[in-house]
């Protein structure tokens, strides 16, 4: 039930960086008596969805991740905490660039309070949209942080200087061709070739391509925008079968076939970096 697994996502907010606090939802997997470590997904919505405190969750399927059973697709640490910060957009704050610095503020503090429970090596970023834009931004500003990104219909395309930045890290890309607000064939493809030129792990990096947006019953979504809702679903339907018209690629050019239950979480938690607790130097 969606409603009640928003309902398990708790308020928090970020210290005041650069005249602006970052709020937040988190979910997190820790149990009573709990040393366990586990990672951190960090999930940036898109544009409208930062319009009030809350909104963040209500427009896209990312709670499922909270789910028992997409918990337990954590590999060994059996959960992860869902990290989800709300753009400013009452302030016409939209994840500009004057946010990266409160963000990065955001995500140090959260780390800071829940250090004992936090896989320093397994911190992970996405979005999708305008939250595609920043979860790109984030990893150029900070790739010593994240051991993987995962970004669906990025309303940017860095240039192949950017993405050099990153090039040790495992992308996994997503998109629907028919997307009217982020064209396919004129930044998607483009920003995925890009990858293929520079990155050091190729054989990591996923591009996962919809001839349709569809949700995870096989119903066709409002918008050819909506990528992530196959994201949320981690790349299946709902019955655990392959997602509908989608096929996947690896950065060497070879297929991927995706089987259930190892989808983007799976291949998420496959991926580790050396980032060691470091907060930014460039605040």
């Amino acid at each position: 039930d969606a409603d009640l697994l928003r309902s398990s996502f708790v308020f928090g907010v970020g210290p005041e960086t650069e005249g602006y606090s970052i709020d937040y939802r988190y979910f997190s997997p820790v149990k009573e008596n709990d040393d366990s470590k586990y990672p951190v997904v960090i999930w940036l919505h898109g544009l409208s969805d930062g319009e009030y405190e809350g909104k963040q969750l209500t427009n896209n399927n990312i709670v499922y991740w909270a789910s028992d059973e997409y918990q337990s697709r954590f590999g060994e640490s059996g959960g992860a905490f869902i990290f989800v910060p709300r753009s400013l957009e009452e302030k016409d704050l939209f994840w500009s660039d004057s946010l990266i610095h409160p963000l990065r503020a955001a995500i140090d503090d959260f780390i800071a309070q829940n250090k004992d429970n936090v896989d320093l090596s397994r911190i992970y970023i996405g979005g999708y949209s305008m939250g595609g834009k920043m979860t790109l931004k984030m990893a150029v500003a900070y790739p010593e942080m994240f051991a993987a990104i995962f970004q669906i219909c990025p309303a940017w395309s860095p240039s192949v200087e950017q993405y050099k930045l990153i090039k040790d890290i495992p992308i996994w890309l997503t998109s629907s061709k028919n997307d009217p607000i982020v064209n396919y064939n004129m930044s998607v493809a483009p920003g995925w070739d890009k990858i293929c030129e520079v990155s050091t792990v190729p054989a990591d990096c996923r591009f996962t391509t919809l001839s349709s947006a569809r949700m995870g019953d096989g119903s066709l979504c409002s918008s050819g925008h909506a990528a992530w809702f196959a994201v949320n679903n981690d790349m299946f339907s709902y019955d655990d079968k392959a997602y509908p018209d989608s096929s996947t690629v690896n950065a060497k050019g070879e297929k991927v076939e995706l089987k259930s239950p190892n989808g983007m979480i799976s291949w998420l938690y496959s991926h580790t970096s050396d980032y060691d607790g470091a907060k930014a130097t460039d605040m």
